[in-house]
């Protein structure tokens, strides 16, 4: 067996163990880029992605998103980005106390805003890359009228979703091996989410492969911990598999 099919197996397994886990949900991120180097300093990475939920059985989102990023030292990197979110977001049932339903409002798609800076420090020990990443987020959801039953008056009426503003710092530690005469570089990596609370983390490992250093291919398993689960009660905690392509020039 390959290398590649190995790697491929390992991470698969891995997944399935974990998504057995009670109440976490399981999905994909399928994503494509194209990044344009201008110099040895400046690239601009144009991007786009699709994620499911509910064990791979639905459309999560969709977003487009461009990053410029420049190299301000050896080790020190900064970028600016923007995404165009589109969102499923899941039905909502509320009930009256004597348990008996209230409003029903089904799923529905909403746009959201999102911009980010960030710094990137880098050190190199041996064959490990170590990586830190600092990522002020900021996301903007418009107003949104949407539709929803009464149970009480047997109706349809609309009911509009308030606009949203959400501030986050992003906190990302990576490494990466490089392993000698092999165009496969394994790495690990953990991401806090803070908006002056610790309300979510992320943890990675995946493989990234390169070919003939226009195209890079990147397989991982992500696995996610919703802390707060009052304020993300629509994002539960989840086992992702994922895989992309970019393709520089």
């Amino acid at each position: 067996m390959g290398r590649s099919k190995i790697i491929l197996l390992a991470v698969v397994l891995l997944a399935n163990t974990l998504a057995a886990t009670a109440k976490d949900d399981t999905g994909l991120i399928l994503g494509v880029a194209v990044e344009k180097k201008f110099n040895k300093k400046t690239s601009i990475e144009v991007e786009a992605d699709f994620r499911s939920r509910n064990d791979f059985r639905t459309v999560d989102r969709f977003s487009v998103g461009i990053t410029a990023d420049h190299k301000i030292t050896k080790w020190l990197k900064a970028d600016l980005g923007y995404q165009l979110l589109v969102n499923n977001r899941p039905e909502k049932i509320t009930y009256n106390p004597d348990g008996n339903y209230n409003n029903w409002r089904p799923s529905y798609y909403c746009t959201s805003h999102r911009f980010n800076v960030s710094l990137t420090g880098s050190y190199r020990i041996g064959r490990v890359d170590l990586s830190l990443r600092e990522r002020y987020r900021y996301t903007y959801r418009p107003l949104r009228t949407t539709r929803r039953y009464d149970f009480d008056n047997a109706y349809w009426e609309n009911t509009d979703v308030v606009s949203k503003h959400s501030h986050v710092l992003r906190s990302r530690l990576k490494a990466a091996w490089d392993i000698p005469k092999c165009k496969f570089k394994p790495y690990v990596s953990a991401e806090l989410f803070n908006d002056l609370r610790l309300f979510k983390s992320r943890y990675q490992a995946g493989c990234e492969y390169s070919l003939m250093k226009k195209h890079e291919f990147t397989l991982y398993y992500q696995y996610q911990y919703v802390n707060d689960k009052k304020e993300e009660e629509d994002e539960p905690n989840s086992h992702m598999l994922g895989l992309s392509y970019k393709f520089k020039f």
